[in-house]
């Protein structure tokens, strides 16, 4: 079992930055892939961001050039920088770890991006 909690949502301006912070319970990053989720009120859930665990990385094509996505192996955190925010950045954003035959996901963390 897996426990991931999220922190670092909250109020922005739009054009304001903000970083996101999921710490596992135990070291995962070996063998599971992590990523980013978002979800918008009345939206279906979508990935912003990924890491695998052999490093690489992708993005939504509306993250790329402002989110970054990065982890701390020695602290099991992955982080979500986000710059340059918009009002369409609004969403509850989940961590997820997963493997072929597992996945796990964080409660969430709100945020609100005013224009």
């Amino acid at each position: 079992q897996v426990q991931l909690v999220e922190s670092g949502g909250g109020l922005v301006q739009s054009g304001g930055s903000l970083r996101l912070s999921c710490a596992a319970s135990r070291n995962i990053f070996t063998f599971y892939d992590m990523g980013w989720y978002r979800q918008a009120p009345g939206k279906q859930r979508e990935l912003v961001a990924a890491i695998t665990s052999g490093g690489t990385t992708n993005y939504a094509d509306s993250a790329k050039g402002r989110f970054t996505i990065s982890r701390d192996n020695a602290k099991n955190t992955v982080y979500l920088q986000m710059n340059s925010l918009k009002p369409e950045d609004t969403a509850v954003y989940y961590c997820n770890a997963k493997t072929t035959s597992q996945s796990y996901w964080g409660q969430g963390t709100q945020v609100t991006v005013s224009s």
